[in-house]
């Protein structure tokens, strides 16, 4: 049983550690949907070779978090599989194995629905930006310092997919900046780079997007998609940042 608990413990862990890896990542400006495909194949050591893992591999601070967690994922797998040994290889009778078994798929089952909860990813998401925020030094960029990274506000990267609700639209027809957010360059396949993009840039598949502006309104862009939802969302995203002026108008009058 002990030995059951322990395992549970290092699968808990692992899910943790690879929540703050996504939002440190996410932290350096990476895709909420790269910053976890990435910490996830750190922590399991699948190792895929792949555009997004350049820019990973690029980036020191991204370097050093994925570096970590290679280190973290393989003491997590060997620990793993020895407690998995320790837990059905002994000298217990056979008629135990059955409920170690089923104990086992019930916590594993528990872990995987927890882990899945909206309310609590949203929740242990808060806290760990939260935390590292107060006690790390990530940085977005080396010129992090030269705009305004407070609050909610970030540089990010955005890789266009075909799906995606601003592939195949010119800038002016994005109107991302009616959202609040400003496309700074674009990185093109084979090493191309647009800087300070104008409206009649087209956003192809397989650009990276710089962005600047809100983390949320970001987050919001990279999984919206070529659908009638996408519009709606593109509208209402048009209404919330016409609030977000309001309000920091509001508190600059009040200063």
């Amino acid at each position: 049983m002990l030995a059951i608990l322990t395992l549970l413990i290092v699968i808990t862990l692992s899910i943790i550690i690879n929540r703050v890896a996504t939002i440190a990542l996410v932290h350096t400006g990476l895709p909420i949907e790269s910053a976890r495909f990435q910490a996830r194949s750190a922590l399991t050591g699948a190792g895929f070779t792949t555009t997004e893992s350049e820019h990973v591999v690029n980036h020191p601070v991204r370097r050093k978090i994925i570096g970590w967690l290679m280190l973290l994922g393989n003491a997590g797998i060997v620990t793993i599989i020895s407690t998995l040994i320790l837990t059905f290889v002994n000298k217990a009778s056979e008629t135990s194995v059955l409920p170690r078994i089923v104990i086992l798929i019930l916590g594993i089952g528990l872990l995987f629905y927890l882990s899945q909860s909206k309310l609590i990813n949203r929740n242990l998401s808060k806290a760990i930006d939260q935390l590292l925020n107060k006690y790390s030094s990530l940085k977005v960029q080396d010129y992090a310092s030269l705009m305004h990274l407070s609050k909610d506000y970030r540089i990010a990267e955005l890789l266009v997919k075909q799906e995606d609700w601003i592939s195949d639209r010119t800038l002016k027809e994005t109107d991302l900046s009616a959202e609040g957010l400003l496309i700074l360059g674009i990185n093109r396949l084979h090493g191309k780079y647009i800087g300070a993009p104008r409206g009649t840039t087209k956003v192809i598949p397989g650009d990276t997007l710089i962005v600047y502006g809100r983390l949320e309104e970001i987050k919001n862009v990279d999984i919206r998609r070529k659908t009638k939802r996408g519009d709606k969302d593109h509208e209402k995203a048009i209404k919330q940042q016409e609030k977000v002026i309001l309000e920091e108008t509001k508190e600059y009058v009040n200063e």
